[in-house]
């Protein structure tokens, strides 16, 4: 983080976050201390012992400043509700209009967390150690508009977007409007997932171009729904402690507001001190990736269902009509 980013981040969080100077400690040390658990995955007791003070004060200061990033989601995160097309659309040919009214893609991360032992095997989920399944939902540029967080990391991707759809602080999808989805979850009104047993990760059409509507479609829909994997990975390699493998040292309820505040300071660096290289990092890492042809037998549509499917056929018809006329380079994972 820049100096003009770090004075500005201090001053947000004195004006909205309610962060204040103690008789020993100001707030510029109280937010470095914070940024450098964060970004380094470092235990209180190491921060301590740098800045020679007691592990109770950097605890304390911790967790003034992680209440006070809290405050400020409201400021942060903004949830699309009007009609304008993103511009990562509407400027290119090969996005517009087929996916005009797409507002942003939808994704799941697991990161590890401390729990009881009574509740480990709730937790455990494919990784073999207790973690929290995180629902994020981001626009193309990368800025996240809805997190969820504190489902257990046994619970199915498409078990946590029901209850995000229902809940209080539920997330929202504009009428007429919808996200990109991976294909493990449904396909239906407001989400639009790739055509199952259809090939659809970019790298399988790296030497092979689509060959018919639902490859276009399927090839098309990841490019632009790989933003949500560039978003996580960006988050987590400027905050290391969501993407740590090791035993973390809080408690489970904690660590989610931790979560949470990561997330925040990714939007407020996207706009005050952008890094490229990262994300430049991310999109070489995703090129490399080589996963295998997925193949499912397709399952008997509901009404809701059937009328997504009528709408994705529909799209997918019309850029392959288009495409045959003029084809392009399909790949690019900067959109």
């Amino acid at each position: 983080m820049s100096k003009e980013a770090f004075c500005k981040l201090c001053d947000i969080l004195v004006q909205s976050g309610g962060l204040r100077p103690t008789q020993r400690m100001s707030v510029e040390e109280q937010v470095a201390r914070f940024l450098h658990i964060v970004g380094n995955d470092t235990r209180n007791r190491f921060i301590s012992w740098i800045y020679r003070r007691a592990s109770s004060t950097t605890t304390r200061s911790f967790h003034r400043v992680l209440r006070a990033i809290i405050r400020l989601e409201a400021n942060y995160f903004e949830q699309p509700t009007g009609q304008k097309i993103p511009k990562e659309i509407a400027q290119k040919k090969r996005f517009h209009p087929y996916f005009k009214d797409c507002v942003g893609a939808i994704d799941e991360t697991h990161v590890r967390v401390k729990v009881p032992n009574k509740d480990v095997p709730r937790y455990r989920g494919r990784k073999g150690y207790p973690t929290v399944n995180i629902l994020g939902v981001c626009t193309f540029d990368l800025k996240f508009t809805y997190i969820l967080t504190g489902w257990e990391g046994t619970a199915s991707d498409s078990r946590v977007v029901k209850d995000a759809l229902v809940r209080e602080d539920k997330l929202l999808i504009p009428k007429g409007r919808y996200y990109l989805v991976d294909k493990g979850l449904p396909h239906r009104t407001g989400l639009v997932a790739p055509y199952r047993g259809v090939r659809y990760h970019l790298k399988e059409y790296s030497t092979h171009p689509p060959e018919n509507a639902k490859e276009l479609f399927n090839l098309r829909l990841a490019s632009l729904r790989n933003a949500i994997e560039r978003a996580f990975d960006v988050l987590k390699r400027r905050f290391p402690i969501i993407r740590s493998t090791a035993e973390p040292f809080y408690s489970c309820e904690t660590q989610s507001y931790i979560f949470l505040a990561c997330y925040i300071l990714h939007n407020y660096l996207l706009y005050e001190d952008r890094d490229k290289k990262i994300e430049e990092e991310v999109i070489e890492e995703l090129l490399k990736a080589t996963p295998g042809l997925e193949a499912q037998a397709p399952r008997e549509l509901s009404e809701d269902s059937a009328r997504a499917e009528g709408m994705r056929n529909s799209i997918a018809n019309a850029m392959w009509n288009d495409y045959i006329l003029q084809p392009d380079d399909e790949i690019n994972m900067s959109n």
